[in-house]
C-alpha cells in the first residue's frame, strides 16, 4: 500500500530520530531497547493513520443500528491497542444541485412530434401557456440561487461551406430574389463562414400570474463587419400575454422545412419585429392567437421627396390545431399603408392569409407545407421583405398595393435513427406591374435535397444541394446552383 504524506513525513522523522536515540546510550542492550520502543511506537501511529483514512474515505451512514431490527448493532471501528481515541473530522458536505424538468418547472410538454430542424427556429418561438417547443425536455437549466427563477445558457456554434456554380447574388444565404439576372461570368464560387452561430440565454419562473419565460438570442449577420452581433429575440411571455421583438405571429414556425440553406423557401413568412400578443388556449389542442405587430410599410415610389408612414400597427388573428401528429395553422394578416409627398399623400387597407401545417410521427417520415397570398404582404414574406414591394406609387400620388402568392412543401425521411433526407420545394410570385421596373420581381424557384447524419444530439453534419431561378417583370431569368455542407455543434444536447 502506498503511504499518504502525513504517513510519509512522520516516517522520515523517525527515521532521523534513531540514529541520535541509539548515540545516547552507552550500551547494546539499551540501544535495542530503545529501538524496539520506537518501532512499537511507529507501527502503533502507522495503524492509527489508516484506520483514520479509511474512516475519512467511506461515508457515514445515514442512521446508526439501535439493535431493535433484525440483527445486532454495528461494531465500532477497531482501535490499536495503547492509541488514544479522538474523533474523526467528517468529510464536507456538498449541496446537491437541483435537476431540471416538466415538472420541476411546471411547464407542460408540447403534443407536436419532435422533429426539430437543424436551424432550430422553432425552438425560440412563444407557445401557449408557454409550453416547452416540441422534443424540448428542458434539460440544462439550473436554478438561480436565492430566486424561484431557473436559467438555460445554450447555441450551438455552425460552420457552413458553400459552392456556386454562379454568382448566386447573397454569398452566405440562398435567397432567390437576390439572384443576377442577364449576363453572367460562369466563374464557381466558394464561401465559407459561421455567421449563424447562435447564443441564446432563456429563463423562466412560475409566478401568481402563470408561468413566466424569457428569451434573448442572437447570431452573427449583423452589419457590424463580417460578424457583426445581431439581435434575433429579445421577448418575455407571462402566462399566455407576449411582449417583445421575435418571430411574428403571421408565422408557423412547425412548417418550415428541414434545409442546411438559413433562408429557406422564398414564399414562407419570415419577419422578426416587435410585438405584442395574446394566446387563447381552447380544447382539443385548439388556440386563437391575436398580436398587434410593427412593420413598417414598403414602398417603390418615384419622388425623392415621399416616404412611408407606419399610421396603424398590423394586426394577425390566427387559428390553430395541435395534437400528436403535426398541425394545422390558419392565419390573416391585415396592414393599413400610407405614403406622404410634398402636396399629396394616400393610404390604404392591406392584409393576407396563410394556410400552414405539418404532418408526421416521431419515428417516421413527416411532410411540412403551407400556401399564403394577399395584397401588400410582402414585407412578410422571406423572399420580399426589404425590396418595397408592399404598394407602388402612381403618377398621381396613390398607392397601389401589389398581390403576392406562393407555396411550399418539405418531405423528411428517416433512414435510420441518425441518418435523415428532406426534399423541399417553394415557388413565389408578385403580380405584374406596369409601375413597376422592368427588374423589378416577378417569380422565384426554389429547390434543395439534403442529407443529414446526427450521429450524437450534441452535433450534425449535413450536405445540401440547392436550386435557384429568379424571373423578373420584363421576362427575364436567371438561375443558381449551390452546393452546401454544414457542419454544427449544440453546447446543451
Amino acid at each position: 500500500m502506498s503511504m499518504s504524506l502525513p504517513t510519509r513525513v512522520l516516517s522520515a522523522a523517525i527515521a532521523l530520530a534513531l540514529p541520535a536515540a541509539a548515540q545516547a546510550q552507552s550500551t547494546d542492550a539499551q540501544r535495542d531497547a530503545e529501538i524496539a520502543r520506537l518501532r512499537q511506537t511507529v507501527d502503533n501511529l502507522m495503524q492509527r493513520i489508516e484506520v483514520l483514512e479509511s474512516e475519512r474515505a467511506t461515508p457515514a451512514p445515514a442512521a446508526v443500528a439501535t439493535g431493535t431490527g433484525n440483527g445486532p448493532p454495528a461494531a465500532a471501528p477497531a482501535t490499536p491497542p495503547g492509541t488514544a481515541v479522538t474523533p474523526s473530522t467528517p468529510a464536507p458536505t456538498v449541496a446537491a444541485v437541483p435537476v431540471a424538468s416538466l415538472a420541476t418547472l411546471g411547464v407542460e410538454a408540447s403534443p407536436l412530434p419532435a422533429h426539430t430542424p437543424f436551424d432550430e427556429d422553432d425552438q425560440a418561438g412563444g407557445r401557449p401557456d408557454n409550453e416547452a417547443p416540441p422534443g424540448d425536455n428542458l434539460e440544462g437549466f439550473f436554478a438561480i440561487p436565492g430566486t424561484t427563477t431557473w436559467l438555460r445558457l445554450s447555441g450551438y456554434a455552425k460552420l457552413d461551406a458553400m459552392m456556386d456554380d454562379d454568382d448566386a447574388g447573397d454569398s452566405d444565404q440562398f435567397i432567390t430574389s437576390d439572384i443576377p439576372v442577364g449576363a453572367q461570368r460562369g466563374d464557381a464560387r466558394f464561401n465559407m463562414h459561421a455567421r449563424q452561430t447562435r447564443f441564446t440565454m432563456e429563463a423562466r419562473r412560475e409566478t401568481s400570474a402563470g408561468q413566466l419565460r424569457f428569451l434573448l438570442q442572437n447570431d452573427f449577420f449583423g452589419s457590424g463587419g463580417s460578424y457583426g452581433y445581431r439581435l434575433r429575440h429579445a421577448w418575455g411571455q407571462l402566462g399566455n400575454t407576449y411582449a417583445g421583438f421575435g418571430w411574428s405571429a403571421f408565422m408557423d414556425l412547425d412548417s418550415g422545412p428541414d434545409t442546411l440553406d438559413f433562408a429557406g423557401p422564398g414564399a414562407s413568412p419570415s419577419a422578426r419585429l416587435a410585438s405584442i400578443r395574446q394566446y387563447f388556449p381552447l380544447r382539443g389542442g385548439n388556440q386563437i392567437i391575436l398580436a398587434a405587430e410593427h412593420r413598417a410599410p414598403e414602398i417603390t415610389y418615384d419622388d425623392p421627396d415621399g416616404r412611408s408612414r407606419t399610421a396603424a400597427p398590423n394586426l394577425v388573428l390566427a387559428a390553430r390545431h395541435e395534437a400528436d401528429w403535426g398541425n394545422v395553422q390558419l392565419a390573416g394578416l391585415l396592414r393599413y399603408l400610407s405614403y406622404d409627398a410634398p402636396g399629396n399623400s394616400d393610404s390604404s387597407v392591406a392584409g393576407g392569409a396563410a394556410l400552414t401545417g405539418s404532418w408526421g410521427h416521431d419515428s417516421g417520415d413527416y411532410v411540412v407545407y403551407g400556401v399564403m397570398g394577399g395584397q401588400g404582404i410582402a414585407a412578410y414574406v422571406g423572399d420580399l421583405g426589404g425590396l418595397d414591394l408592399d404598394a407602388v406609387v402612381d403618377a398621381r400620388g396613390q398607392l397601389d398595393t401589389l398581390q403576392t402568392w406562393g407555396g411550399w412543401l418539405g418531405y423528411t425521411h428517416l433512414w435510420n435513427s441518425r441518418w435523415r433526407s428532406t426534399l423541399t420545394y417553394g415557388r413565389l410570385y408578385l403580380e405584374r406591374d406596369t409601375l413597376l421596373a422592368a427588374s423589378a420581381f416577378r417569380r422565384s424557384d426554389y429547390a434543395a435535397a439534403n442529407v443529414v447524419w446526427e450521429p450524437a444530439p450534441s452535433w450534425s453534419w449535413g450536405l445540401e444541394l440547392l436550386y435557384g431561378k429568379l424571373q423578373q417583370q420584363d421576362g427575364e431569368s436567371g438561375d443558381a446552383m449551390r452546393l452546401q455542407t454544414s457542419l454544427k455543434y449544440d453546447f446543451i444536447k
